[in-house]
């Protein structure tokens, strides 16, 4: 599975490990991905989902079928 979020589309980023001596190496940033299960009221059943803690937050403020929708929207 690829390392980014269903919700955000946040996604892995590249960059620079920056020495004291200024030396500059490629280095990866992960986003923070929590695979959880959230229950879903519409359908009746739990859903697994991998979210960022974005994400998560962003579920509980609007609700999941309501992110969910916009999400597949965009999509």
């Amino acid at each position: 599975m690829s390392k980014h979020c269903v919700i955000t589309n946040k996604k892995t980023i590249t960059g620079n490990n920056v020495s004291h001596a200024n030396n500059r190496n490629k280095r990866k940033f992960y986003p923070n991905l929590q695979s959880k299960r959230f229950w879903s009221e519409e359908q009746g059943k739990w859903i697994k989902l991998k979210v960022s803690t974005s994400g998560m937050r962003m579920i509980d403020k609007l609700g999941l079928d309501t992110v969910l929708r916009k999400a597949q929207k965009d999509a």
